[in-house]
């Protein structure tokens, strides 16, 4: 059954409206994922949900959906060099504006997860606190978001199989953080951020 109305959250914004979201804000390693997404109201999509609330494999399953059946969408990864250059937020800001911008061909606003719209946006914008369980839209845009950093840190795993990028996805547990501890940072972690930080300090 789908979580959400045909027309999901009414934000008062011109529509199409593009719902944008991200993942991957707290890892200590990979990019930041941010995503827009357009759907077309005569290509519904069921089962739609927070993506955080979804099994992975029905993530896995709604992800080649979404871009079947979205009027549009847009997919940007944030490099963690990029997050230690401009910090997690501006960093963040700079995937939601390249998101909305490869979207608005076909969108005329945006209604963004979260509390802040980011600035220099190129369509007018709004923020929906929980977004990603009120509207469809976030909430495809979450999907997609979430299974692309995924499937980032997956291939991460490839090249330092050592840190288990395959299970963690980068966030700083406990095996995450004593694989940390006994190799050291790669290029891939986020070397602002205190635990990577903290281990690149350690001596060899």
């Amino acid at each position: 059954m789908p979580l959400f109305a045909a027309d999901s959250a009414d934000p008062g914004l011109p529509g199409p409206v593009a719902g944008v979201d991200e993942a991957g804000r707290g890892p200590l390693a990979g990019p930041v994922a941010v995503a827009a997404v357009v759907l077309d109201p005569a290509r519904p999509i069921a089962g739609l949900n927070d993506s955080k609330q979804l099994s992975e494999a029905r993530r896995e399953a709604l992800y080649p959906q979404i871009i079947e059946h979205a009027a549009a969408f847009h997919i940007v990864l944030v490099s963690a060099a990029q997050i230690d250059r401009l910090n997690i937020l501006q960093a963040t800001f700079q995937g939601m504006r390249q998101a909305v911008a490869g979207v608005a061909h076909v969108a005329r606003s945006a209604l963004i997860d979260g509390n802040k719209v980011p600035p220099g946006l190129c369509l007018p914008g709004q923020f929906l606190i929980g977004g990603d369980g009120k509207d469809a839209a976030i909430a495809a845009a979450s999907i997609l978001a979430k299974v692309s950093r995924d499937h980032y840190l997956l291939q991460l795993h490839q090249r330092y199989p050592h840190y288990g990028f395959d299970r963690h996805k980068g966030y700083g547990t406990a095996v995450h953080l004593q694989a940390l501890a006994e190799h050291g940072p790669c290029p891939e972690h986020r070397h602002s951020f205190a635990p990577v930080r903290q281990a690149a300090m350690k001596p060899a």
